[in-house]
């Protein structure tokens, strides 16, 4: 599978581009900006993008919906409790003293266990409130990768202190849909470093 990491936006977020090796079909995940660098990789690998997926409604995840979403002609898919946010991206970004634009509505909402295919590969939604009510992890299973947005960190979870937030239920989120799946499971959180988690069961000091 292509499997590849962007740092985009001005708060660093880890876009992801996902490609089947045989069909060229992909996805985009969370293009919060700098599109013009999503697009050198998605041109590189040849890729057809026909899916971007919103982990979830922040500003920096989003972005780069309008642009991405135009430049590849790809449908756009978030959690339903998260679509509301879609439309406040310049204002939101503007609280930051940050440029943002807004983002098209969503072509079709994330659900928990949705499959999500793309040539050879399958994505497996998780849904995973806490951070936002609409968070969503990506896990794919034959590849033993999960991209948790901001549900999950090396060592850390996501914030609970923005609207939407509740730090319980975040807890419960990732012990009953992310530390139930495999230790070897590499997990790519939305920003910083890769880990597993296995190692976040044992280690991550909010647990």
């Amino acid at each position: 599978m292509i499997f590849e990491e962007i740092a985009v936006g001005p708060l660093s977020v880890n876009c992801f581009v996902l490609g089947c090796e045989r069909s060229l079909d992909g996805i985009v995940v969370d293009p919060g900006g700098d599109v013009e660098l999503i697009e050198r990789e998605v041109r590189k690998q040849g890729l057809k993008i026909r899916t971007i997926i919103n982990t979830h409604g922040h500003f920096d995840h989003i972005g780069g919906n309008r642009r991405a979403a135009a430049s590849f002609g790809a449908r756009l898919l978030i959690h339903q409790s998260d679509a509301y946010l879609l439309g406040k991206v310049a204002e939101v970004a503007g609280m930051y003293g940050m440029v943002g634009e807004n983002s098209p509505e969503p072509d079709e909402f994330l659900y928990d266990g949705m499959e999500i295919p793309f040539g050879d590969y399958i994505v497996e939604v998780l849904h995973t409130p806490g951070h936002t009510q609409g968070g969503c992890c990506l896990y794919i299973k034959s590849e033993n990768k999960v991209i948790t947005g901001d549900t999950l960190f090396a060592d850390s979870i996501g914030r609970t202190d923005l609207p939407g937030g509740s730090h319980q239920q975040l807890l419960d989120s990732i012990r009953t849909k992310l530390f139930t799946l495999p230790d070897d499971v590499t997990a790519y959180p939305g920003h910083g470093p890769l880990t597993t988690i296995g190692h976040e069961k044992k280690c991550n000091p909010y647990f």
